[in-house]
């Protein structure tokens, strides 16, 4: 089948807070647009993108799914996002390749802590947005106070242009506010039916007034729409769509639709949306990326062109059935099945033995890939999240993608002897699935200890060590990752005059740390120009990288902390090794003399709790030493309490909270930030 041109196509993911109804949203997509032939439910384990068995088991999202279809003329290639904050890299490496974004809201509780997370996720990518608020059929549903936090919590710019008819069990359909149109659907075919005919009554009065606030919204987009508004002229409905696009790819307007994904109402015109408002990839700006070092490091722009130099972004690794699955997006050019691409980032040329593209875990062959495309490739083994690959003649490199410190570990260890080095290989496979998981071994106890996002991310993954790798093994407590920093700033001297292997070496490192809140760890080189060969200074730069990765108080990483190299000596025995040994000396003697510092990570918890129960979910977080931050109503059924705790408190809150609350309150964690413990060294 011919392929629609790429002004016909449209790469979006779908991304919310847990339990919005990413997943429902996405089957429903998949349905209507013939995809899948049955509707699959989450709460059944039969959802088509959560194909993992403890996604099944567990009724969440784990990893994100993407997968092609189409609608009408256009195809669509749709990325269905975990709403778990363990799993938030999933939704930060999707929205760096993706075009698009539909944000979406549970009408009942509106604004969560995790829609917070992922929307300033889409926005530091600059991805354009519709937004579709679920679940009006539910009790507690409140469109009107879902916009407002819209425009509170996350400071966007909503144009409405649906408008629900009822709340609740009164929820029976919704206005078009560019047509003036009553929508509603048919139970009787799965919502497959959908009915127009024109609103009447207060519906009316309120889709016009809506439609003018549109127009208005709209015309600060179009001189066209602009001089018919001021003049009193007719908008067409094509005019006000083409002005709305317009705000909507700036990154201006976010355009809300709304609905019911569960009772199958509201998806149709939402996959209409898609089409009119989120961009192709040509309307998305050329992606930037710099030249290698050895190109001279500028500036260089890929253009979604077939006839550029190919370039594409990994953006994910997966182990599936025991094999390599590399995804990319394709920014610019063309490559096909047997080419080589070269990766920059590690000085390698890889084969593309096999094409894919994806539907959710199912694959179908291609033989080509090109500008736009988001795919999978078998055969890539060196390729990381974050690579970019393209060819060795017009070499490129993309910015990486960052993911977030672990904050907890737990102690790991096979069961028998015979598992010891399946463990192993198994433990490298899942690092290269996952940038926010790591794996290492501790020199004092032997032990190895994986450290990850929460309890649920580490529970996720022993548990696919078992089921997937077969690998047995025993799990210890959960404890927290710690950090270290140092409490002032220090000098030190360090010098190296020894011979090593028979080869007489000599260095002189002076260098000065101090305190750098937030910064995490920054180099910085004073040394006079000509002082020393720019490659023993570079080699004195890794070795203090190196070092910070263990503290001088427990080992553990270190961060927050300026190191700036102000001196540095040598003479003709002058080697990397005698910088690099020189320069270590001089950072611990320094950290040594500015005191070290334990940090902790603090946790942003919100609990939602029936009313009658706030007095004791506020006496445990005090009693935790949390800092309770604020409370608020919500949809009149639950209050909202808001506090920051450290999460060496909060092992074990889950079941605190169902006791003290009846099993009704729930609630939400995330990093925040690391702060001072009690324990300080020095």
């Amino acid at each position: 089948m011919k392929r629609p041109p790429l002004e016909m196509r449209r790469n979006f993911g779908i991304i919310s807070h847990i339990d919005a109804g990413k997943t429902t949203t996405t089957e429903r997509i998949l349905f209507y647009s013939g995809t899948v032939h049955r509707i699959g439910e989450v709460d059944e384990g039969q959802a088509t993108t959560d194909w993992m068995a403890q996604e099944r088991e567990r009724g969440i999202s784990i990893t994100a799914a993407a997968i092609t279809c189409l609608w009408g003329d256009y195809e669509i290639t749709l990325i269905d996002t975990p709403g778990h904050v363990d799993f938030t890299i999933e939704v930060e490496r999707s929205l760096r390749v993706l075009d698009g974004a539909i944000a979406i809201f549970s009408a009942v509780e509106g604004v969560e802590p995790q829609s917070e997370t992922v929307w300033h996720q889409a926005e530091k990518f600059r991805v354009p947005r519709l937004t579709f608020i679920n679940k009006l059929d539910r009790l507690g549903a409140d469109f009107e106070r879902t916009i407002g936090m819209m425009r509170e919590k996350l400071g966007a710019r909503p144009v409405l242009m649906q408008w629900p008819d009822g709340e609740g069990s009164a929820y029976t359909g919704q206005v078009d506010v560019l047509t003036g149109d009553y929508l509603t659907w048919s139970d009787a075919d799965e919502g497959r039916s959908l009915s127009r005919r024109p609103a009447e009554g207060a519906l009316k009065e309120r889709a016009a007034a809506l439609r003018d606030a549109l127009i208005e919204a709209a015309a600060d987009f179009d001189e066209a729409l602009m001089a018919a508004y001021l003049e009193g002229g007719e908008v067409s409905e094509a005019m006000l769509k083409r002005a709305l696009r317009k705000g909507t790819l700036a990154g201006a307007l976010t355009p809300v639709f709304c609905g019911s994904s569960l009772r199958n109402r509201g998806v149709q015109p939402l996959l209409d949306a898609v089409v009119d408002y989120l961009p192709s990839p040509l309307d998305v700006p050329s992606a930037v990326g710099r030249l290698p070092e050895e190109k001279g490091g500028g500036e260089a722009v890929r253009p979604a062109e077939a006839d550029a130099p190919f370039a594409a972004l990994v953006f994910k690794v997966q182990i599936d059935e025991g094999r390599r699955l590399t995804y990319l997006r394709v920014y610019s050019g063309q490559a096909k099945v047997g080419d080589s691409v070269w990766n920059p980032a590690r000085g390698a040329s890889e084969r593309l033995a096999r094409l894919f593209r994806m539907y959710s875990h199912k694959r179908e062959r291609i033989e080509a890939i090109g500008a736009g495309d988001i795919v999978a490739a078998a055969g890539l083994k060196g390729a990381a999240t974050g690579d970019t690959l393209c060819t060795e003649k017009d070499p490129i490199l993309f910015e990486s993608i960052s993911a977030a410190p672990p904050v907890i570990s737990v102690a790991i260890e096979p069961r028998d002897a015979t598992g010891a080095k399946k463990l192993g290989e198994t433990l490298d496979k899942l690092e290269a699935e996952d940038p926010t998981f790591h794996a290492t071994r501790d020199e004092g106890s032997g032990q190895i200890v994986m450290s990850g996002m929460g309890e649920l991310h580490l529970d996720v993954l022993a548990r696919r060590i078992l089921d997937e790798f077969g690998v047995p093994v025993r799990i210890g407590r959960p404890r927290v990752v710690y950090r270290e920093t140092i409490k002032k700033a220090a000098e030190a001297e360090a010098v190296f005059d020894r011979e090593l292997g028979g080869k007489p070496q000599f260095a002189r490192i002076r260098l000065r740390v101090s305190p750098a809140p937030g910064a995490g760890v920054t180099l910085e080189n004073s040394v006079p120009a000509g002082a020393a060969p720019a490659h023993l200074i570079a080699s004195a730069e890794a070795a203090l990288r190196a070092a910070s990765s263990s503290g001088y108080l427990a080992g553990y990483e270190m961060t927050d902390i300026r190191v700036e190299l102000i001196e540095a000596h040598t003479d003709e025995r002058g080697t990397e090794a005698a910088f690099g040994i020189a320069a270590g000396n001089a950072f611990g003697e320094a950290c040594r003399a500015a005191g070290g510092q334990l940090l902790e990570p603090v946790m942003a918890v919100e609990v939602a709790t029936p009313e009658e129960f706030t007095g004791a979910v506020i006496g445990d977080l005090n009693g935790r030493g949390g800092r309770v931050g604020g409370m608020e109503e919500r949809g009149g059924t639950a209050q909202i309490v808001r506090a920051q705790v450290s999460l060496a408190q909060m092992f074990g809150y889950a079941t605190a909270l169902r006791s003290a609350t009846q099993g009704r309150a729930t609630y939400t964690m995330a990093f925040s930030h690391y702060e001072a413990c009690e324990m300080a060294g020095g």
